[in-house]
């Protein structure tokens, strides 16, 4: 007998959509939820893309895409057995983020499928309090600079 999903993976937890042109046969926010949803129940990309309807090598080139960091974080996150290997916690890596990047990401927030008896049955959001801070703590030093007459980068 297979063991249940919850004992080789690890479910997805909160990450920021890849942000995308809106299409109705494109990953959209909720396709990209049910493929980590399939992903943690199926254990395959091909499966888990075949049953959002999308392809297998579709789903590879969104997890390559600019602003995928915390997609794929959770991708890797859900293909990593607990306690056999080690995801970071903290998230994908660290980098520098422009303030439009911050902007979007604390009006988009973060989601997470909801997985219950085998099926995603909701997606949860929350909002990005670390993107919401950091983008004040930048506005904020920069709105400083101007004040001071610094004509250093603005």
């Amino acid at each position: 007998m297979p063991q249940p999903a919850h004992r080789i993976r690890r479910k997805p937890g909160f990450f920021h959509p890849v942000p995308l042109r809106a299409r109705r046969d494109g990953w959209t926010v909720v396709r990209q939820c049910a493929f980590l949803a399939q992903l943690y129940l199926t254990g395959s990309v091909a499966a888990a893309a075949r049953a959002v309807g999308m392809t297998r090598e579709s789903a590879h080139r969104l997890r390559r895409r600019d602003g995928a960091d915390s997609f794929a974080h959770q991708w890797d996150r859900v293909l990593t057995p607990p306690g056999r290997g080690h995801v970071n916690a903290a998230g994908p890596a660290k980098r520098k983020v422009t303030l439009g990047e911050l902007n979007r990401r604390f009006e988009q927030g973060l989601v997470a499928p909801v997985i219950h008896c085998g099926r995603i049955t909701a997606i949860r959001k929350k909002a990005d309090n670390s993107a919401l801070l950091e983008y004040l703590r930048r506005t904020k030093a920069i709105a400083a600079r101007v004040e001071r007459g610094d004509p250093g980068t603005w």
